[in-house]
């Protein structure tokens, strides 16, 4: 199974330098517009599904760049980590606790590890139920992280990765 990953576009929250984590967070005009672009840039690549997380930056982001062209999976399990306590908190304040919650989770949310197995389930029935399909993730740093696992990265090792945008990223499953 070939994946595409995109991240969600540039939302307020991210322009403010906030770690949205449950909580949604709309789609900054930078965002939209990276959506229009994530559109284009595949408008000649093929894809058979797109999945998404179901939180709001998510979902917008697929419909800007893609309207109904594709069919869509948006998914509880594809979410970023529960901050919980935290979510929506200054990324200042979140960024040097992650590595604490490797195996801990955060107070009221999960660990990465918790996140990585949620994450990793649904990867795993996409590649029994499409096994031979082309498909467009779009999610957050713990859907990739669900990803980046699956080559042999510790967690540590991925958290320790400053977090470059990019329109995509590719993996085969």
């Amino acid at each position: 199974m070939k994946i595409y990953f995109a991240a969600h576009a540039t939302t307020k929250d991210n322009e403010a330098k906030f770690a949205s984590g449950w909580n949604d967070s709309e789609l900054s005009d930078l965002g939209k517009k990276q959506a229009k672009e994530l559109g284009e840039t595949f408008k000649d690549i093929k894809l058979d599904l797109v999945c998404c997380s179901d939180l709001r930056r998510a979902v917008d982001t697929v419909k800007i760049a893609f309207a109904n062209k594709y069919p869509v999976i948006a998914d509880k399990r594809l979410r970023e980590l529960n901050y919980g306590d935290f979510n929506g908190k200054p990324s200042v304040v979140v960024e040097p606790m992650k590595m604490r919650h490797i195996k801990e989770p955060f107070s009221g949310g999960e660990s990465y590890e918790q996140a990585i197995a949620r994450v990793q389930g649904f990867y795993k029935e996409l590649k029994e139920r499409y096994p031979d399909k082309i498909i467009l993730i779009v999610g957050h740093r713990a859907t990739q992280y669900g990803l980046d696992a699956l080559t042999g990265k510790t967690l540590k090792e991925l958290l320790n990765i400053p977090f470059k945008w990019r329109l995509y990223w590719e993996y085969e499953i």
